[in-house]
């Protein structure tokens, strides 16, 4: 059984920073998509950012603010999240999903984290 375990939320102030970080069990994690979504309260869970080797990409909402990098001899995923604002606010998720998969569709990732609470005050 996989596991992804994420690190790193908390509370910072609009215009802050945070860096998420996500360990993965699986012993191939160099061959996964690692992607991170996201789910504010009252709204359905968004795609923020993937990464499979050099490709990467981005929600709209979180281009030129956020930036994904993975370091596979650790099986971490990160995502280093800067000029951050209240909409931000949401439980961040990590997952995990076989080559192939579309990168920002949230039912081709089979292993999903437990989520991180980041916060960000105005």
């Amino acid at each position: 059984q996989v596991q992804l375990v994420e690190s790193g939320g908390g509370l910072v102030q609009a215009g802050g920073s945070l860096r998420l970080s996500c360990t993965a069990s699986q012993e191939t994690f160099s061959t996964y998509i690692m992607g991170w979504f996201r789910q504010a309260p009252g709204k359905e869970r968004e795609f923020v950012s993937a990464i499979m080797q050099s490709n990467m990409r981005y929600a709209d909402s979180v281009k030129g603010r956020f930036v994904i990098s993975r370091d596979n001899a650790k099986n971490t995923v990160y995502l280093q999240m800067n000029s951050l604002k209240p909409d931000d606010t949401a439980v961040y998720y990590c997952a995990s999903a076989r080559y192939g998969a579309e990168f920002d569709r949230d039912e081709d990732y089979d292993y999903w984290g437990q989520g991180t609470q980041v916060t960000v005050s105005s």
